[in-house]
């Protein structure tokens, strides 16, 4: 993952099912379930005091970047999940079938 000095990382904490950003003593995550597949993108939160710092665009792209990796089809659940990919058609071929953005 490319980082600047002031970027944090973002981890895959697989036993949770999650990816993770660590700043600042806060913890912003994009929760997902896993099948053989399909990655289903389940809940984004990025704390108040953290927002506007693009962490939640980060964390996306990491989800979706690993979804393509693992040649999974994707299904948002979470509404920050379909608003990313509705405004990013970049990734609109990751989605399972018969998903609708919008």
């Amino acid at each position: 993952m490319n980082t600047t000095p002031n970027t944090p990382e973002i981890q895959h904490n697989e036993d949770r099912r999650r990816f993770e950003i660590k700043t600042e003593g806060k913890l912003a995550v994009a929760e997902y379930i896993r099948t053989k597949e399909k990655l289903f993108l389940t809940h984004t939160e990025v704390p108040k005091a953290l927002s506007g710092q693009g962490l939640g665009s980060r964390l996306a792209k990491t989800a979706l970047q690993f979804a393509r990796d693992e040649q999974l089809r994707v299904v948002p659940l979470c509404p920050y999940m379909a608003g990313y990919m509705s405004k990013h058609p970049e990734w609109q071929d990751l989605l399972a079938d018969n998903i609708r953005l919008g």
